[in-house]
């Protein structure tokens, strides 16, 4: 059975787009069967892969909103480990459709049941807000994933998501987890960004990970190729970042 991840934090341009596409990536080229699910409106996950594969089936919104089957919307990568399953702008009146459906917040996990056991990995890539997607793929998840800038208000807004992240425990996905926290765009020679890190890990003392990812011009210029960073550039810190960043979670996930 496959692990599910939600990537989430309604404070946008933190990097959580960034990290679900590279952490998904790292994942395939480990050479564990993973899916990634482009949960935002903006599509930008999608628009991160769309040099690795040609022409998209149908999407996340004919599943959540028109009910195909998701068999039936997963598309193949370049990579022999990796399938999407798409997004599109249509998902922007998704939230207003679910709302008269019944069972609305466990849409997405009725979905990935047919399809669970086939990954090692499934990740989510949220929209930056706490409407009923994100409450979609919180229930369906095994944990979520929280990345974190370094900047003054890296923190402002948190304690939002994590009482949503606590009513979901309580009244829709009990076994939810905190995967952890991750630092992002982190810039040594700031003592902006230390001290951020400093308050970010006595915040969340246990669960933020070790790794940080690095602010890296090449980790930015990816997506714009399509390509996540693995592809556009093996031999930058973003993506030594990123390789470390999963073995963390596997051997997390060993112990």
């Amino acid at each position: 059975m496959g692990k599910i991840i939600a990537f989430t934090n309604q404070k946008g341009g933190v990097g959580k787009t960034t990290s679900a596409i590279n952490v998904a990536t790292s994942l395939a080229v480990s050479e564990l069967k993973t899916l990634i699910i482009d949960l935002d409106p903006q599509a930008n996950a999608t628009t991160g892969f769309s040099d690795l594969f040609e022409k998209q089936k149908s999407n996340i919104y004919n599943v959540l909103i028109e009910k195909e089957s998701i068999l039936s919307s997963i598309t193949k990568t370049k990579l022999k480990f990796l399938d999407i399953v798409s997004s599109t702008n249509d998902l922007v009146g998704a939230e207003i459709e679910l709302v008269s459906m019944i069972g609305r917040e466990y849409r997405l996990k009725e979905c990935l049941t047919d399809v669970q056991d086939k990954y090692d990995y499934i990740i989510l890539d949220c929209p930056p807000s706490l409407g009923l997607l994100t409450l979609n793929a919180l229930s369906a998840s095994n944990s979520v994933l929280i990345p974190i800038q370094c900047e003054y208000f890296a923190l402002e807004g948190l304690s939002q998501l994590l009482q949503t992240v606590r009513l979901v425990q309580r009244h829709l996905n009990k076994n939810l987890d905190i995967e952890g926290v991750l630092i992002t765009m982190y810039d040594s020679r700031l003592n902006l960004c230390k001290q951020v890190e400093k308050e970010v890990r006595e915040y969340f003392d246990g669960t933020t990970f070790k790794t940080m990812i690095r602010r890296n011009v090449r980790l930015s210029e990816a997506p714009s190729f399509g390509k996540p960073i693995l592809l556009y550039d093996a031999n930058s810190t973003g993506s030594q970042d990123y390789l470390t960043l999963v073995q963390e979670i596997i051997n997390r996930e060993n112990k």
